[in-house]
């Protein structure tokens, strides 16, 4: 289908279109443009030429394939030839090269990382640094620049940049759309503003409007039509609540707040609070039992109860099938026609592009299924029975939204909170995994560490000793993350013995790029494990688990609000892993480690670890994990060294 994905209601004639290879930051490039006043539009990669031809930029983005792969997302040809500015980052890049008889090779070395580039003299990096950091995610790199194009950009021996002014041809083997590229923004102003020579007229002020005629146009006038609008207290469904207020009046929605059994601790009750400012009188279902004891189908294959699964895409899928299937049961419940009840929930465009939806996406890997898109969602949107009017939004537009809708501070700003709660942030295990390989991954990783100076370029004699000091441990778990717009299921790698934070922030970016088998790096407090035997504690989505992660939670979200953080720290994610480590020396039975991920971001798909001495002080950290470790059955307590990606 060559039809555009993500419409605009821009009526002018300076519209950019966004070819789509299946990134995962697709809808971000989408939102970077249009934070730069020009409008857009998201389309298959495989759009005909003859349709692209009112659009007055082109970009093409990244994506999970290879342009070798047999199967890989095509463009047509004659795209490249239509004599208007085209921008390709990563894949687009490759594909760009390619099409012009340049070579482009797989690479022994991934490219997953906030890295260093440096930048020629091209009109793409005008009023630029030459050396600038910015994210690269791929496998592949160009390793012969096609005639007529030239080098404008490098990181190391790989090539970064090419651009052919003649042919209006311009390509980036980093993400620009994503925060982790620090001038970013600039250059799609440099190429859209400069190059494209668009005005930047295009303005987002009119979007509340906009979303507010989409909901009457979907309910109508008609007062038998009403509304169930899904609580879950999180920003997301609060600020949709707000919405859905303003644009039909409290008299038309049925709020609902279903307590799954994993909210954070006296949630529901904080909810109910919340949402009465909006005069919503919300009902509250406690489906916990429900959910515990929950199964269902995955590609024709019935899972597990909840209570018994560890695998985290079944575990996902049964929370939100079974999230809707209440929601069924209620709507039965309402006395009301059900043909006439629409369903609202706060879904926003990250959550889409993460479970690869083709309203976001037409090519995205899926990453993680989100709640409010699985299967049954997406049934129930097919027949028109869902509205999502924040489906095009990113979390902080989200935030700048409930703020124009005169919600209060302390609702905006809470700490986001995913729907299925803190179920996904328990990693179920009953086992070692089958296939870890300890030895070699360890031996790998140790080897990295060792030539960590070289690696890094490091001469500081003080770094040089924090090294010697250093003991890592590849941890008996798997971790989802995103390596080259792919999902990747890996290794963590577990560091102790120094607390020296820039060179533990240094060797988390150097490790899972030299080492594919990790993608995430953690810091273990306390003194430096022993020998680790590969161990776990068998660990279920049972209420005494659940319960220890609440106590953790809430002494973060505590300290938080003591600190006066909620600003500077984006999400402060609160895990929990079934890893004993060394707790049976010091009394622990069964015991478990407590995983904390304070994170800074914007577009809340791509962002980089807090750091301690910068956006908090080490105090504050000190006095959380010294509250969390003394929690019952709680081994050790970890600090996420990690960019997301990988």
């Amino acid at each position: 289908s060559s039809e555009a994905i993500a419409e605009t209601e821009y009526e002018g004639d300076e519209i950019v279109g966004i070819l789509d290879a299946g990134s995962q930051y697709g809808k971000v490039i989408d939102r970077r443009i249009r934070e730069i006043n020009v409008a857009t539009e998201v389309l298959p990669l495989d759009t005909p030429s003859q349709d692209l031809k009112k659009y007055r930029a082109l970009v093409i983005s990244g994506g999970p394939g290879s342009v070798y792969d047999k199967d890989c997302p095509k463009i047509d040809p004659k795209t490249l030839e239509l004599g208007i500015p085209i921008l390709g980052i990563c894949y687009g890049m490759q594909l760009m090269n390619l099409s012009h008889g340049g070579k482009v090779e797989k690479t022994s070395r991934r490219e997953d990382g906030q890295m260093m580039i440096k930048v020629e003299n091209s009109r793409l990096f005008q009023d630029l640094p030459s050396s600038q950091l910015a994210l690269l995610t791929h496998g592949d790199t160009v390793t012969q620049v096609a005639p007529n194009f030239r080098v404008i950009a490098k990181c190391g021996d790989i090539i970064a940049g090419i651009e052919s002014e003649e042919l209006k041809l311009y390509g980036v083997q980093f993400h620009p759309e994503v925060d982790l590229t620090e001038h970013g923004k600039q250059i799609f102003s440099n190429f859209f503003l400069k190059i494209a020579g668009l005005h930047g007229t295009y303005t987002l002020e009119d979007r509340e409007q906009v979303a507010i005629k989409h909901i009457r146009e979907m309910v109508s006038d008609d007062p038998k039509k009403k509304v169930l609008c899904l609580c879950s207290g999180g920003v997301d469904s609060t600020v949709c609540a707000a919405l859905m207020t303003k644009a039909l009046g409290p008299d038309r929605i049925h709020a609902l707040h279903i307590d799954n059994g994993f909210m954070r601790k006296d949630e529901s009750k904080k909810v109910k609070d919340a949402l009465a400012i909006l005069g919503l009188n919300l009902q509250v279902i406690d489906g916990s039992d429900t959910f515990y004891n929950a199964t269902t189908q995955v590609k024709g294959r019935q899972t597990s109860k909840l209570k018994e699964t560890t695998n985290p895409e079944d575990k996902r899928k049964i929370i939100g099938d079974t999230f809707m299937t209440l929601t069924q049961m209620q709507i039965s419940n309402l006395k009301e026609d059900p043909e006439n009840i629409f369903v609202v929930q706060g879904t926003l465009r990250p959550d889409l592009i993460e479970s690869a939806s083709a309203m976001a996406s037409s090519k995205a890997d899926a990453i993680k299924t989100h709640h409010n898109d699985t299967e049954l969602v997406r049934q129930l949107r097919a027949a028109g029975r869902v509205i999502e009017p924040l489906k095009d939004y990113h979390k902080d537009e989200a935030r700048a939204l409930g703020t124009s809708l005169g919600l209060p501070h302390n609702l905006v700003w809470r700490q986001p909170f995913p729907g299925p709660g803190l179920a996904i942030r328990i990693l179920c295990q009953e086992d070692v995994p089958s296939d870890f390989k300890f030895d070699e991954i360890s031996q790998k990783v140790r080897s990295i560490v060792q030539e960590a100076a070289s690696h890094l370029q490091l001469e500081d004699p003080d770094i040089l000793r924090e090294i010697g000091k250093i003991k890592t441990d590849i941890l008996p778990v798997l971790s989802v993350g995103v390596q080259g717009d792919s999902r990747s299921y890996r290794n963590v790698c577990g560091i102790s013995g120094t607390q020296n934070w820039d060179l533990l922030f240094m060797l988390a970016g150097l490790i899972p790029q030299m080492c594919h088998d990790i993608n995430r790096v953690c810091y273990i407090f306390g003194d430096p494990l022993g020998n680790l035997v590969p161990t776990v504690t068998r660990t279920f989505l049972v209420p005494e688990v659940i319960q220890i992660l609440q106590d953790a939670d809430d002494i973060v979200t505590r300290h938080i609000i003591g600190a006066e953080l909620e600003y500077k720290l984006s999400q402060v994610p609160v895990v929990m892993v079934p890893l004993p480590m060394d707790g049976e020396t010091r009394g622990i039975k069964d015991g478990r480690s407590i995983v904390l991920r304070p994170f800074v971001t914007n577009d809340f798909m791509t962002g980089v670890p807090a750091r301690p001495g910068r956006e908090f002080s080490p105090k504050f950290l000190e006095d959380v994990v010294a509250e969390i470790s003394v929690l019952p059955g709680i081994s050790r307590v970890m600090y996420d060294l990690t960019s997301k990606p990988p």
